[in-house]
């Protein structure tokens, strides 16, 4: 099976046009892709192409664009009739993580596109081995895990499940790098995925310290933003070993493995904000509190900030710099 490869070619569907589905459809629309963005939920239409249009105004002001916004939106198609999906080459689905209601998403892309599509989810919960039986063709369906905001970060996750064929992996792995993103390729289903399994090891211990009145939330934030938030983005966690020096790991492991948190139980706090039904930001209630004034300044300086992290990260390639030269043209950019 001969799969094209040039994105103005190949046409994309998402289903799920929230926060996140609507991200990823500039990502898509950015990379040079027709767009179809089916809403499953009766009236999510609207909000979506408002989303989407503020995420291209975004995109301008990062310098992400090479035409002009109208351009991009000529190539979008949204609906709430999965018909518009009849010519997507690869479909991604992005609504809530129950399984029932992607079973039934599924279900209707596949009546609604051509044999040969490939469907993946943005899931960062569910199995992709779990999901894939779910669908009519499990050899050509993968999870594409995308970070937020999708068009503006350089992270993706591509993992197969256990029926899912080399030749879809491949194919989606290299289309993946026309995206502008650094992909990681996960040849076996792993439960939660790597990003998720390291983060929630991270939220597992910040909590346990927290509920023993060792630190607070506060200085949590703070010694996660100025250490590990100071290298983050120019070297991965490896590399930074290799920075710092190899001789004193073993000890430290064989010293603090040992006291690490193994709980397996919901954080009290975490319990308490989902009883109450706290959402964060979108409703000034969480682990902290906002007035609407503080969740606008929050929105806006995250928006800033990734298009500062984008170039940053652009500055400062993962491959091997071969010399001063290209040093030198990745600080003048």
């Amino acid at each position: 099976m001969e799969f094209e490869t040039e994105t103005n070619e190949i046409q994309v569907g998402v289903v799920g046009l929230g926060l996140m589905g609507s991200s990823i459809v500039v990502a898509l629309l950015v990379a040079g892709h027709p767009v179809s963005g089916v809403a499953p939920l009766p009236g999510e239409v609207d909000g979506a192409l408002q989303r989407i249009k503020s995420h291209l105004r975004h995109c301008q002001e990062s310098n992400l664009l090479s035409q002009p916004i109208e351009s991009y939106l000529e190539r979008l198609t949204l609906s709430e009739d999965y018909q518009i999906l009849n010519n997507c080459r690869l479909v991604q689905e992005c609504v809530v993580e129950i399984k029932e209601i992607k079973a039934e998403v599924y279900k209707k892309i596949h009546e609604a596109t051509r044999e040969d599509v490939i469907v993946s989810s943005n899931t960062s919960a569910i199995p992709i081995s779990m999901l894939q039986e779910l669908s009519p063709v499990p050899e050509r369906f993968l999870g594409i895990h995308w970070a937020e905001p999708a068009y503006l970060t350089r992270f993706l996750e591509i993992t197969k499940g256990q029926q899912t064929s080399d030749e879809t992996g491949q194919w989606v792995f290299q289309l993946a790098h026309s995206w502008d993103k650094e992909p990681t390729f996960l040849q076996k289903d792993v439960r939660g995925f790597v990003t998720n399994r390291l983060m929630y090891a991270v939220y597992r211990e910040i909590f346990h310290l927290i509920e023993k009145g060792e630190t607070n939330l506060e200085d949590v934030d703070k010694a996660w933003r100025y250490d590990a938030g100071s290298w983050m983005t120019f070297m991965g966690i490896f590399r930074r070993m290799d920075y710092l020096g190899l001789e004193d790991f073993p000890q430290i492991c064989r010293n603090t493995f040992p006291k690490l948190n193994k709980m397996t139980r919901v954080p009290e706090v975490m319990q308490t904000i989902a009883d109450e039904r706290a959402r964060g930001i979108q409703d000034g209630k969480g682990l902290f509190t906002y007035s609407g004034e503080e969740a606008k300044h929050w929105e806006e300086a995250f928006a800033a900030f990734n298009k500062d992290i984008f170039r940053l990260a652009e500055k400062y390639p993962s491959r091997p710099l071969s010399d001063k030269s290209e040093i030198q043209q990745g600080d003048d950019k």
